[in-house]
């Protein structure tokens, strides 16, 4: 059973950073576009991105939580990498949240930063990825 969790936990985790990686994106098309139409368009489809993102991130963690506590995937000695990896999906969390806040910031008109400060933005959920799988894989502490 432990192997078909583990599996349906890497489907989730890769669809969420799906989601992770493409809301930032429309974000930048967001920032840089001027007509009302595409505007509209955008948003319909970054509040649908986000809603699906959403789900899927819930049995992400769901099934993460099932192999650290039930399974006790990262616990005992020489675990500090699992403390690490937790760190980070904490962090994944708050990106996660901070994405709905900024979507709620343009479906109000209320949005003040530039195409060039949501291309940095969208590269964060990428450099988190890397950390936390280099952890899982290579366990280094």
């Amino acid at each position: 059973m432990y192997l078909y969790i583990k599996a349906f936990h890497i489907v989730f985790i890769a669809s969420w950073f799906a989601g992770l990686f493409y809301l930032p994106r429309i974000f930048v098309n967001l920032a840089m576009e001027t007509q009302a139409a595409s505007t509209e368009r955008l948003i319909l489809m970054a509040r649908k991105l986000y809603r699906f993102m959403t789900i899927l991130a819930v049995p992400a963690l769901g099934l993460g939580l099932w192999m650290w506590l039930g399974y006790g995937v990262g616990q005992g000695p020489g675990s500090g990498w699992m403390h690490a990896k937790l760190s980070i999906v904490i962090l994944l969390i708050g990106y996660h949240h901070a994405c709905g806040s900024i979507l709620k910031k343009f479906e109000n008109g209320h949005n003040k930063r530039s195409h060039k400060w949501f291309r940095v933005f969208n590269e964060i959920p990428v450099l988190m990825m890397i950390v936390a799988v280099i952890l899982v894989v290579v366990k280094p502490f």
